[in-house]
């Protein structure tokens, strides 16, 4: 499989003020975390979730929900430790329980029989593939088909792109690595620290060419996630994806995945090395910018969305010809 190398530059367009009207919900995870939900577009609608990457929110999500809940109902909810989600107790963060995570809110959201088209964002990307893992058994029973999006399944520290280190200084190149990853997710922020901090996020989420809103957005997020949440999952990502890399054999259903060529957290080599290594890939789209594709590039992500989700329902219709 070759990848699509999209070239089409960024079109602006207003962030929207407000997310549609919703249904919202608490899903409790199996430790009894709270899980802040909502579900939106038509109640009869074909289901799409969404999970978000580290130090975001539902509202990070806020171009595709405009579009896509017009037809589609789209189930988002924050992580925990992020956004109005609850801070579990110590020792409740890892990839298990991201893992259980999404599984609480397919089961609350769900109809018994019910599969949905799976999106995840960054870290929101990982939970997917850590869920592959752990409920293997399920992913054809809840999936029909999911989306990674700027996202990595190990290899994390080294990968991480913030200035050029020669070879030979690899060792310094994990360290800072290390070190980056632990500041994004955990730095406290008195006000002294927060013009540094939006420089920080801004040149780690976003391509030089964003538009400033994402980049707003994204910091404004970054600030409203507690520090106890950003340092968790920092710290969980490192110490679990720090040096190895998942195993995506459990991720049998149809599988796109979405890189962006000036990505400096998640690279592009990350998303053509789960092109390389997931059962079933059927595309792998690079876009330009930076690592929030769903915001640099909404209207390419909420393209590729709708026809992932419009392949699904010509094979539920085709099957449905079939058996009867």
């Amino acid at each position: 499989m070759s990848a699509r190398k999209s070239t089409r530059g960024k079109t602006r367009c207003q962030l929207p003020d407000a997310l549609p009207p919703s249904r919202t919900l608490t899903v409790r995870a199996a430790d009894g975390t709270p899980l802040h939900t909502q579900v939106f577009g038509p109640p009869d609608g074909y289901p799409i979730v969404l999970t978000h990457g580290i130090v975001c929110a539902i509202r990070a999500w806020a171009y595709q929900i405009a579009d896509l809940a017009a037809d589609y109902r789209v189930i988002a909810f924050d992580h925990r430790g992020h956004g109005r989600s609850g801070v579990p107790r110590r020792g409740g963060y890892s990839l298990q329980h991201l893992a259980a995570d999404l599984d609480a809110v397919l089961d609350a959201t769900l109809a018994p029989h019910e599969r949905a088209v799976i999106a995840g964002h960054s870290m929101g990307g990982i939970t997917i593939a850590a869920w592959s893992h752990r409920f293997r058994h399920k992913v054809t029973r809840r999936a029909d088909a999911v989306a990674l999006i700027n996202t990595t399944t190990g290899d994390l520290v080294r990968k991480v792109k913030l200035l050029p280190v020669p070879r030979e200084l690899s060792a310094a190149r994990v360290l800072a690595g290390r070190s980056l990853i632990n500041a994004f997710g955990g730095v406290p922020l008195p006000g002294a620290v927060r013009i540094a901090s939006h420089y920080l996020v801004a040149m780690l989420a976003v391509g030089a060419d964003a538009d400033p809103s994402a980049a707003r957005l994204i910091h404004e997020l970054f600030v409203q996630t507690s520090p106890v949440g950003r340092g968790g999952c920092a710290k969980m990502l490192v110490d679990e994806l720090g040096s190895r890399y998942l195993d995506l054999d459990g991720l049998t259903v149809p599988t796109l995945v979405i890189g962006s060529q000036r990505d400096r957290l998640t690279p592009m080599s990350q998303s053509r090395r789960i092109a390389r290594t997931a059962p079933n890939v059927v595309d792998l789209v690079e876009l330009p910018g930076g690592h929030c594709a769903m915001l640099e590039q909404h209207h390419e992500v909420n393209r590729h969305l709708r026809a992932l989700a419009e392949s699904v329902a010509v094979r539920h219709a085709r099957a449905h010809r079939i058996s009867s």
